[in-house]
């Protein structure tokens, strides 16, 4: 069964961009598209721990700050030559507000 949790308001990520969601499951990146989808990842990135929420959110993907990685916002998958993967999370929108799917913050949190 499903558990979803409210975590902000659909206006509170900037269409194409991100932020550091902090909950009390622990902390994720949310990222919103120019088509208003959002997507869920784990904030660090494989390679130098760069903080995802800071990257450039373009299409479906998102670019690290550091080092250029690029990311899909659906699989977590690392594109082009870069090997390498972060977390995805369930997210949707309901009525202009952002819920993430709380059983896979659990499963996150105890590994």
């Amino acid at each position: 069964m499903t558990s979803w949790i409210d975590i902000a308001a659909l206006d509170d990520v900037p269409q194409r961009g991100a932020r550091m969601i902090k909950t009390t499951l622990g902390c994720v990146a949310v990222f919103r598209t120019a088509e208003d989808e959002v997507f869920a990842l784990d904030n660090a990135c494989p390679h130098k721990a760069g903080p995802l929420a800071e990257g450039i959110v373009h299409g479906k993907s998102v670019t690290c700050p550091l080092h250029n990685w690029v990311f899909s916002l659906e699989t977590g998958e690392a594109q082009g030559a870069d090997a390498g993967r972060v977390a995805t999370y369930p997210a949707r929108v309901e009525g202009g507000r952002i819920l993430l799917d709380r059983t896979f913050l659990h499963a996150r949190s105890a590994a």
